[in-house]
Order: C-alpha cells, then structure tokens, then sequence
C-alpha cells in the first residue's frame, strides 16, 4: 500500500454561504492529493503527458461525514490500496480537519490513456517502477 498527504487551507471562494467547502471542490482536493502523492515518489503528471499519457476520471464517488470550514487547514491523505497492471488505478482519498476528525472520503478511478491512438493503454513502466517499491510486501 502508499499513502501521501500534502496539506489546504479552505480559500474564501471555495465556500458556500455557510462557510463550507462547496461540495463539488472536493473533487478538487483529490486531485491535489493525487498529483502530490505522484510528485512524492519522483514523479508528475506533466511528465506522463509529455510522454503521451492522459489520466481522465472515469467514476468518482465521495461520502461527506463533517463540512470543512473557512480557512480550515485540510490534511489531504491519498491511498493505493492496490497497485494496478492495467489500465486502470483507484486512488482513496480521506481529507481530515486541524482536530484529526475525518471530514470526507472518496475513491477516484482513473485510466491510463492514449489521446492520439484513443485507447485506453497500461500503466506507464516508468510509473509503475516507482510505485512497486510500496507494495514489494504486498507482493
């Protein structure tokens, strides 16, 4: 399994008039704590582009269990339960208050694509070289 967490402050604009994060932006922080967790093993999505590799969502579910607030600093904690062969790779995503309390919980799958060929492709080797480390015990 890998983990990441990388850190948000709730921005004034990304709220509701009640001072909640607007629930379409956690969507947004998923993909924060995605491209940071590839960023931290070496890694980022600009070089998967320059490489011809596209990552749209292909489902995305979220549960809400508290609101994040205003100004609020977010724990974004992102998960590869499993380390994907395929096409496909499912990140979780559990973002957290200053308290530790659990605020959100999604799971965001994403394929491996090729625009040019409009395929879907396996996972990137360079990728997935840099992932298996995490899972050798899982192995």
């Amino acid at each position: 399994m890998f983990s990441a967490t990388t850190q948000i402050r709730v921005r004034y604009g990304e709220t509701d008039q009640m001072g909640y994060l607007y629930y379409g932006n956690y969507a947004l922080y998923y993909e924060v704590g995605r491209a940071e967790a590839i960023r931290q093993i070496g890694f980022t999505y600009r070089q998967l582009e320059e490489m011809g590799v596209m990552m749209p969502v292909a489902e995305l579910n979220s549960r809400y269990f508290r609101p994040a607030l205003y100004d609020d600093l977010i724990t974004v904690k992102t998960i590869l339960k499993e380390l994907s062969e395929g096409s496909k790779i499912q990140f979780h995503t559990e973002l957290y208050n200053e308290k530790g309390e659990l605020l959100n919980k999604g799971v965001t799958t994403l394929v491996f694509y090729d625009p040019k060929e409009k395929k879907t492709i396996n996972m990137p080797e360079e990728l997935y070289k840099r992932l298996v480390p995490h899972f050798s015990e899982d192995i």
